[in-house]
């Protein structure tokens, strides 16, 4: 995440989700794993679809008017920072907004920033329901393992602690040039890794503008209430978000 992203249609898409979840009972931590600004492109960009005119009105407020007003609030008067969307009124939620800032640093200082910054956010994030984590990218690929832009996304041992202490997982996955199944793949490896022992796996793939997939690993307990709360979502979030099949026979899922 960064900045100037705030308020775009990603942030209405997770934060729309995670409305949802907060309103079912689930208390809900989200680590924005915020990273610097960059200028190199023009992401961030889209949102046309907090005008004020009747076609955005159907599809964006119909799935949650408040929301929608509150975001186009924030884009056009207050500005774009995500300490502009930690407010009650979008989300009960627990935020943890430290930047992870790898500019200029050598590997060794980029492990050091990154331990010190993850034990911060455990412990602030620590002992909630369901935990967001929103990487620019989104899981870790071996490319970017151990480089200067490893801080865009996440890794695995990163989401085990969470699960380790008891939190259901999101995490945001951006869809480059690639399949659904690509994705689901690498979803699936890393729920049947052994790392997550009786999680349950959901996906949902937001389909407009800008394409992204949030990808649940979910502890046995909350399973019934996150599987009726998504379904209850998609009743009027149905022409902007897909379900996607996880897999979860690891025979297949290793072939």
């Amino acid at each position: 995440m960064q900045n100037r992203y705030s308020g775009d249609i990603g942030d209405f898409s997770k934060l729309g989700l995670l409305r949802c979840l907060a309103r079912s009972g689930l208390s809900i931590g989200l680590n924005w794993y915020l990273t610097p600004d960059e200028n190199h492109n023009d992401d961030g960009r889209f949102t046309d679809y907090l005008k004020d005119h009747s076609k955005n009105k159907a599809l964006y407020g119909h799935c949650d008017q408040e929301l929608w007003n509150r975001l186009g609030e924030i884009v056009f008067k207050e500005g774009r920072t995500v300490q502009n969307l930690e407010c009650p009124d979008l989300i009960p939620a627990v935020y943890w907004t430290e930047p992870l800032d790898f500019s200029k640093k050598s590997k060794q200082e980029r492990d050091f920033i990154r331990a010190r910054w993850n034990e911060g956010a455990y412990q602030k994030l620590s002992g909630l329901d369901v935990v967001c984590v929103d990487p620019d990218n989104g899981l870790i690929v071996p490319s970017a393992k151990q480089k200067p832009k490893s801080n865009k996304y996440v890794l695995p041992e990163e989401l085990q602690r969470y699960y380790q202490n008891g939190s259901s997982l999101i995490y945001y996955q951006h869809k480059a040039r690639k399949p659904d199944r690509f994705y689901l793949d690498q979803h699936e490896k890393l729920l049947c890794s052994g790392s997550f022992p009786d999680a349950a796996g959901l996906c949902l793939k937001f389909k407009k503008t800008s394409l992204r997939y949030y990808c649940f690993i979910i502890q046995p307990f909350h399973r019934q209430i996150i599987e009726e709360s998504v379904n209850e979502m998609l009743k009027e979030w149905n022409e902007l978000f897909e379900r996607l099949e996880v897999r979860t026979d690891r025979s297949v899922i290793n072939e």
